[in-house]
């Protein structure tokens, strides 16, 4: 009966993805919606596709084994979404529109007024490098989820999990993602909500064993970090960009706020409800919320329920291959070929009306690549999120301020910055102890501040005395 549940989910989610399809005429919509997002969509697509199966396997786990410390994650990426929404949203939805750019790294380079590829090359092998780990992480995710729920082989599990997401994101795009995630966050909400809730009356009265646990400095400053990621998401900025019209910014970021803070205080609840239930006893932490959904739920519904999981996992990895595969079409494939293939060369116009083929060609590609990476399941699949979410959060965020708040960015300092905060992140990553315990977007993030300002253009006043 577990079974029927995933079916149910497969079902609707193929059936958002044929919907897209007859939806999805040009290689702008495929790529960007045509800017066409309603707030609710855009709203609960940002959340469910930054959210990712940390929300439903690894915050649960964590506060199961650590305790209420663990929290503050939540309390970071709550500040971090509202800073993202109220700064950010708005303004890049009217400035990429201005400039015509459908993806962030084209953004990066029109307003710089680039004069080289530099700007825009850069950023895509960014997106691409953290990706690739983000990407490969969610499809282990997904095919341990399967292997533990349906008893299928690791690999089988795996190639499962890629073939569901390639199908409806190569097929539908930008609408097909984002309505997905729209339905997907739905799901994972209602599944937080009602095994909380079930976990909540089925154990003991006493809930104090795991709320005692308490979290250092410099483990609050670390979690509370990780709000500092969401200037610089691609797949979350990407719906900025997408949203009918900047007035509609409000509506969702209300939206997204009230969905997020009550799915991250479900995700603790099921861990900290979940440690009393089962006695502080379970072989793995971060199967807490399947194993209390499988205890307390009938066999079809925990199927639903558990499909959540796997709802979390696709909605971050389909989003994260729609944007790297068009940063790579977009801002290296075409420019390239309008360098070659100068003026009106037929080659050339038939390149650009087979953008939307090459599109769903690269996102296979890129799905069928990170599968190979998955192949070879790491054990600390949280730590790579981690480490994606620093590195992209590093590496664009600053630029994304400056972009928007700062005059005087030179395209050499948004370089330059780009490749400060994405050096110092996967340096910082690798070395332990002390202060470098302290999350590595924190580091990053100054890193590419410090240099992006440094390169700016001087203040008129001190050019003319120069």
């Amino acid at each position: 009966m577990l079974t029927v549940g995933f079916l149910c989910y497969f079902a609707i989610v193929a059936g958002i993805g044929i919907h897209a399809l007859r939806r999805t005429k040009s290689a702008n919509d495929y790529v960007i919606g045509g800017r066409a997002l309603t707030a609710p969509v855009a709203a609960l697509s940002a959340g469910a596709s930054d959210m990712s199966g940390w929300l439903l396997l690894g915050l649960p786990g964590a506060v199961f084994a650590l305790g209420l410390g663990e929290a503050w994650i939540v309390v970071g990426l709550a500040c971090g979404a509202y800073a993202n929404w109220h700064l950010v949203a708005a303004r890049l939805r009217i400035a990429s529109a201005r400039l015509q750019a459908v993806t962030l790294p084209q953004f990066f380079a029109r307003r710089v007024d680039a004069k080289t590829q530099l700007p825009a090359l850069v950023a895509t092998l960014l997106v691409l490098f953290f990706f690739a780990i983000y990407t490969a992480a969610g499809f282990v995710a997904g095919a341990k989820l399967f292997e533990s729920t349906l008893g299928l082989d690791y690999a089988v599990a795996l190639w499962v999990g890629v073939a569901v997401v390639l199908a409806y994101t190569a097929l539908g795009g930008f609408l097909a993602v984002s309505w997905t995630d729209f339905f997907q966050a739905i799901l994972m909400l209602t599944a937080l909500v009602v095994v909380a809730a079930l976990a909540f009356f089925h154990a003991p009265a006493s809930t104090t064993a795991s709320a005692g646990a308490t979290a250092g400095v410099l483990a609050i400053v670390s979690a509370v970090a990780w709000g500092l990621g969401y200037f610089g998401q691609p797949h979350v900025l990407a719906r900025f960009m997408a949203i009918d019209d900047a007035r509609s910014v409000p509506r969702a970021r209300r939206v997204n706020l009230a969905w997020m803070i009550v799915a991250g205080g479900g995700a603790v609840a099921v861990g900290l409800f979940g440690h009393d239930y089962f006695g502080g006893d379970l072989a793995d932490p971060e199967t807490v919320f399947i194993e209390l959904a499988s205890d307390l739920l009938p066999a079809w519904l925990a199927g639903i329920v558990v499909a959540g999981i796997l709802a979390a996992v696709m909605s971050t990895v389909d989003s994260q291959l729609l944007v790297a595969s068009t940063a790579l079409i977009e801002d290296v494939a075409r420019p390239a070929a309008r360098r070659f293939l100068r003026g009106g060369h037929p080659r050339l116009k038939a390149l650009g009306h087979k953008r939307l083929l090459a599109s769903r060609f690269t996102v296979a590609a890129m799905a069928l690549a990170a599968g190979v990476i998955a192949m070879q399941p790491e054990s600390q699949v949280l730590a790579l999120v981690a480490y994606a979410w620093a590195g992209l959060g590093a590496s664009f965020g600053p630029a994304v301020l400056a972009c928007l708040f700062w005059k005087r960015l030179t395209e050499l300092g948004l370089v330059a910055g780009m490749l400060a905060g994405g050096t110092v992140t996967v340096a910082w990553h690798h070395l332990e102890g002390g202060l470098f315990e302290l999350y590595e977007i924190v580091p990053g993030f100054l890193a590419a501040a410090v240099v992006l300002v440094a390169c700016g253009r001087k203040p008129p006043a001190l050019r003319s005395s120069s």
